[in-house]
Parts: structure tokens; sequence; C-alpha cells
């Protein structure tokens, strides 16, 4: 994108935004993989849309398609003063962290990354504990207990998924293993499902039976390869079970929407503060998804386990390890 089409871009989103003068300015700007990704970006688009609901305030919404765009993207909306931008993803995080300083009047949200400042909410999550939950449910569920997961890029953050999910999946059977592959090492392996769909086959021929996909949109080719080889999958961030009923196990569900609900909720209030702060199962921040889409898959001892160690989990009874702060995986 030219920096014109860029600016020209930015003001047609001020004019459709309809705010009043006395109405806080907040802009949300989604990484690669698009907000309408059924993941991670659509999470936080629709914590944004309930957000509007509620208060009738509108938000500007810009799509980064890479990281130098990032930063372009963040300067031009940290220049028409608003109040609060939300930045979704890691990848953005070195774009907040030099642009949070050269505005420091304006707020910046930074979803699953860290950057200093007093003006940046650097919001992070335990994605480990709500992989602990379905990886539990995968190996309970699988019949060859050979289970499956699909990263996207092979970061410390995609890491903890696959971390938290085998050490589930070993306390749900001691027998289980776990195949890992991700999908690139460029921004692109977020949204190539015929890759997250080929590498999903691969496994199943090798005799997975059950897959974890965090992969963003691609992770959409992942599920939809469990649907045609009538296998399970388990999806991530947004509730996906709906997608492809039958053979959606569960969903590990990341609560993306109800932090940007919040911060622009605090915004509007004046209570917003800048920090760092970790969204864990005893937050709210991460869980696993049970519904009318996955009910007939989950068995009543599945579900007897899985709460069980839900509940220990929060009351510290199970302590699931952090890959990042270990820098290692047990399992």
């Amino acid at each position: 994108m030219k920096l014109t089409q860029f600016s020209l871009t930015i003001a047609a989103l001020f004019i459709t935004a309809g705010a009043s003068a006395a109405d806080p300015k907040l802009g949300i700007v989604y990484d690669a993989g698009g907000k309408f990704d059924k993941s991670f970006n659509q999470s936080a688009y629709e914590g944004a849309q309930r957000f509007k609901k509620d208060t009738n305030i509108s938000f500007i919404e810009v799509q980064a398609s890479s990281d130098t765009q990032a930063e372009q993207v963040l300067r031009g909306l940290a220049r028409k003063n608003l109040d609060l931008i939300a930045s979704i993803g890691f990848a953005q995080s070195q774009a907040v962290q030099k642009v949070a300083k050269e505005f420091p009047k304006v707020k910046f949200l930074l979803i699953d990354g860290s950057a200093p400042g007093d003006n940046v909410n650097s919001v992070l999550f335990k994605e480990e504990e709500g992989s602990y939950l379905v990886g539990l449910a995968a190996a309970m569920a699988s019949k060859s207990k050979k289970l499956g997961f699909i990263g996207g890029i092979d970061i410390p953050l995609i890491r903890t998924f696959a971390c938290g999910y085998a050490q589930g999946a070993k306390a749900g059977n001691a027998k289980a293993d776990v195949t890992q592959n991700m999908v690139g090492s460029t921004s692109g392996a977020w949204n190539d499902p015929a890759k997250g769909g080929e590498l999903a086959r691969s496994q199943f021929e090798r005799g997975v039976d059950v897959i974890f996909a965090v992969a963003g949109g691609s992770g959409m080719g992942t599920l939809q390869m469990a649907k045609e080889k009538g296998k399970l999958a388990i999806g991530v961030d947004s509730n996906q079970n709906h997608l492809y009923p039958g053979t959606m196990l569960t969903s590990m569900v990341k609560h993306v929407d109800n932090v940007i609900y919040d911060s622009f909720m605090q915004v509007k209030n004046g209570t917003w503060k800048g920090g760092v702060s970790y969204k864990g199962l005893k937050d709210g921040g991460v869980d696993w998804a049970l519904d009318a889409d996955n009910r007939k898959l989950i068995t009543p001892e599945i579900e007897k386990r899985v709460l069980a160690a839900r509940k220990d989990i929060i009351d510290g009874k199970i302590k699931v390890v952090d890959y990042r702060a270990a820098n290692n995986c047990p399992i």
C-alpha cells in the first residue's frame, strides 16, 4: 500500500466512524491473518464490535500485512491523535515500542507481545493452560494415541501452545505421542490453508487421528482436511467448533475479544492503565470449548477429567510448564 493510498484509507475510515466529539477515538490494527481469519484476529474484531453495539462508539480498523507496514499504519493512526490503538499480534511488538515512544499521549494495547512505556498495556495469555486441557481431551479421544500439532511459525509463542498440549496429552495417556509441524517461517505462514491441509494429510497418513491447529488462517486447511478424512481436529483462539461439527473435538479459546472490549471500555470510562498482564484460566483469558457442536464427541469421562484438570490448574495443584519461561518443554 502506498503512503497516499494509506492516508486516503484512514481519512475514509474516520468519515464513516460517525463518533461524536466526546467519544474516545479508538483504532484496531489486525495482523497478516486479517480480521476474518475465524481465529485470533476475528476474536479481536468481535470484541470491538460488541463494544460498538453496547456504546454506539465506532472504531477504526486497518490491517498490517507486514511488520514494516505495521509501523507505518500505527504512526499514521497516532498522528490522528487516537485515544487508544489496539495492535493485534506479537509481530507488531517492535512497531508499538517505537511508535508509542514517539507519541506518549496516545495509548496502545498490544496483544500477545510486550513493549515498554507508561502508554502501553501489554496483554499476554497463558496459552499453555488452555492447551493442556485440549491435549488431555485429545489423548482420551484418540484411538491410535498418535496426536498431531500444526503451528504457524516456529517461535516461542507457538511452542508454548505445543508444549502445553503435549503435557496435557501425557496426562491423558502416558503412551500418547505428539507429531509437530510448522507451516512456514514468514508472515505468510498464517494465511496458507493449502499448506495447513497438506501437513494434516501427511500426519493422518502416519496414523495421527487428532490434530491441534495453531496456525491462524492456515489452520482452516487443517480443520477441513480432518473433516475430509473423518479424523478429529482442535481449533484455536476463537471457538471453531461450529466450522465442522462432528470432527471438531474442541477449541482452545483465547479471549482476545474480552481484552479488546474491556480495554476500549476502560478508555471510555477513564480507568485505562498501562503495564503488563497475563490472562490464564483463572482470569478467563483462556479455556476449552464445549457446546452443542462438539457435545457428542466429548464423553462424560473426558468432560469429567478436563473439568477436574481445569479446577486443579486454577487452584495451583497442576503446574503447567510455560515454554517461554522455562525455554524448554519437559515432554
